[in-house]
């Protein structure tokens, strides 16, 4: 394995407007370019070390799903997967390629638009005690992980540090506009029921995911990433048994290594070793080459 994980991205020349978690975001004049870079959060902490070739597969696997969701709703990509660098780009190949997009400069909503086919996390918790998740009424007897009757949209709050927060559709509707809101909730299930019925025949369970829409124009369209294991819970459909937590294509071995050590979960984290790095990647590549069927 390659040790050489991609965690800071500076591009001489070029200005840097944003630095999230995961993601550079750079201005080209017309256009942003995205680049996702190799760390890795847990508990909102970015560990000291990343993930070899994460940011690869993050890239990768949102073009694989905007190729196959634009019959459903526009996006933001301006140049596909195999287009080579603009001229202004290349002299940063080694450092770009393959883990970034060149997008569209759309306004973001103030809002996740969050789905959820099952339940999981946070919903898990709501339910527990009050047999709702965000308002939403559930059947009784339901158990960890258990298959909703029908997804169901889940917004949330966009948090600059923390955790975003689930809200209900109305208040929703009162911070992005009810028709928009009602846009993006329709557009969202009918992302994820396409995507979660390809994934289950490629052995992926889809648990629940988080869009990002944005304006351009008056026109919604899709934004971010998509559909990734960074933005989603995936599951292996072949160890699926409701009523506990389940094993997952993302930062399960990460999260689960610092449930081990005497850490408060507060910046710095620790320095992640070899094997859960190992580990980790192994998971990510598997998650590509299931839902693609193509190595990377």
């Amino acid at each position: 394995m390659n040790n050489d994980a991609i965690l800071q991205l500076d591009l001489p020349g070029i200005k840097k407007v944003k630095s999230g978690k995961v993601r550079e975001i750079f201005d080209l004049g017309d256009a942003f370019l995205f680049v996702a870079s190799d760390r890795i959060s847990a508990f909102d902490v970015v560990m000291p070390n990343g993930i070899p070739r994460k940011g690869e597969v993050l890239t990768q696997i949102s073009h694989f799903w905007f190729d196959r969701t634009e019959s459903l709703v526009p996006n933001h990509r301006l140049a596909r997967a195999n287009d080579p660098l603009p001229k202004q780009l290349q002299p940063f190949a080694d450092r770009v390629a393959r883990r970034s997009m060149i997008v569209k400069k759309a306004v973001p909503l103030t809002i996740e638009c969050v789905v959820r086919g099952y339940l999981a996390g946070s919903g898990w918790k709501e339910y527990k005690a009050s047999q709702t998740v965000c308002g939403i009424k559930l059947p009784a007897g339901l158990k960890e992980s258990s298959e909703l009757p029908q997804p169901i949209f889940t917004p949330a709050t966009k948090a600059e540090t923390g955790h975003d927060e689930n809200i209900s559709f109305e208040v929703a509707a009162k911070m992005v506009g009810a028709d928009i809101a009602e846009q993006v909730r329709d557009l969202s299930l009918k992302i994820y029921s396409t995507a979660r019925e390809y994934a289950r025949q490629r052995g992926i369970i889809i648990a629940d995911t988080k869009f990002e829409f944005g304006l351009l124009d008056g026109q919604i369209i899709l934004i971010d990433e998509v559909l990734t294991p960074d933005s989603s819970r995936f599951w292996p459909a072949d160890q699926y048994a409701p009523g506990k937590g389940q094993p997952s294509f993302d930062k399960q071995f990460v999260r689960d290594y610092l449930e081990t050590l005497d850490w408060n979960k507060q910046p710095p984290g620790p320095v992640l070793p070899a094997d859960i790095i190992a580990k980790s990647q192994a998971k990510y590549l598997e998650a590509y080459e299931r839902l693609t069927g193509r190595k990377l």
